[in-house]
C-alpha cells in the first residue's frame, strides 16, 4: 500500500493531448507549440526550383525548406526538411509537422531575397 501512494505523485509528465496548430514563420523565426513542450524555428530555403508563376514548366519542381525542432525548455536540436514538391510530412516525437505553403511564388522576372521566405507549418499530434 506505501509503495502505490508514492507512485500517485502529482509529477509532471509529458503532454498527450491533442495538438492541432498552425503556425507562419519567417528565416530566423522560433514558434513555441502549445501543448506539446517543442520550439519549432524556421532556418531557411536551401534551394527552390519552383516553376515560376510565369512560365510553363513540365514539372513543377521543388523548395526545400530547412526548419529544427527542439525541447522547449532547451536541449538538442533536430534539423529537419520539408519539400513543396511532395508536401511529404515529417516526425518530431509524437508530432507530424507538415508543410502547407511557401511564400512568395517565384517569377522569372526576379529573385526572392532570403528573409522574404515565409512558411505555414502545420504540427498535429
Amino acid at each position: 500500500m506505501v509503495m502505490l501512494a508514492g507512485c500517485a505523485t502529482d509529477s509532471p509528465v509529458s503532454p498527450s493531448g491533442p495538438v492541432n496548430e498552425r503556425v507562419v514563420l519567417a528565416p530566423g523565426e522560433t514558434a513555441s507549440v502549445a501543448g506539446a513542450g517543442t520550439q519549432v524555428r524556421f532556418l531557411g530555403v536551401t534551394g527552390d526550383s519552383r516553376c515560376p508563376a510565369d512560365a510553363l514548366c513540365i514539372q513543377g519542381g521543388d523548395a526545400v525548406v530547412r526548419i529544427e525542432a527542439a525541447p522547449a525548455g532547451g536541449g538538442s536540436t533536430s534539423p529537419l526538411e520539408l519539400h513543396t514538391g511532395t508536401l511529404q510530412p515529417v516526425r518530431y516525437g509524437e508530432l507530424t509537422i507538415a508543410l502547407e505553403t511557401l511564400t512568395p511564388y517565384p517569377f522569372s522576372s526576379r529573385t526572392i531575397p532570403p528573409n522574404q521566405y515565409r512558411a505555414t507549418l502545420r504540427i498535429t499530434r
